[in-house]
């Protein structure tokens, strides 16, 4: 769970063509989520109609409101299912985000493999 990010929206990894990504670095004291290969800034607003853990933002590296957030928020963006993303954020928190740690490059990676192997095996997922 790590990769190189130009902050020009742009990683520069060796990931599989088409695989999913969101690629978090730090600015000012904030969190930033970019979701690859589209390039967007995901952002905490439509998580927070779900659950409002952290209206502040993100974060990573523990268990707490800032990492429950994030976990509600790729769930929700990756699967498109609302319901899907608040029975499972918080064991995909405990088991995913909040063993993040910023690589060398200053960034972090998740993968959709990384998604999908913190969820159930009978959890339909996007096509």
């Amino acid at each position: 769970m790590s990769g190189i990010f130009d902050d020009g929206a742009i990683a520069q990894t060796t990931h599989a063509e088409g695989e999913i990504r969101y690629v978090g670095s730090r600015e000012y004291g904030q969190v930033l989520v970019t979701k690859h290969p589209e390039g967007e800034r995901l952002t905490p607003e439509r998580s927070l109609t779900i659950a409002r853990h952290s209206p502040g933002g993100f974060a990573v590296g523990y268990r707490g409101s800032g990492p429950a957030q994030l976990a509600l928020a790729i769930l929700l963006d990756y699967t498109d299912n609302a319901s899907l993303a608040r029975d499972h954020y918080q064991t995909f928190t405990d088991e995913v985000i909040s063993q993040l740690e910023y690589g060398a490059d200053g960034t972090w990676t998740i993968t959709d493999a990384d998604i999908e192997q913190a969820l159930p095996d009978d959890v339909a997922l996007p096509a």
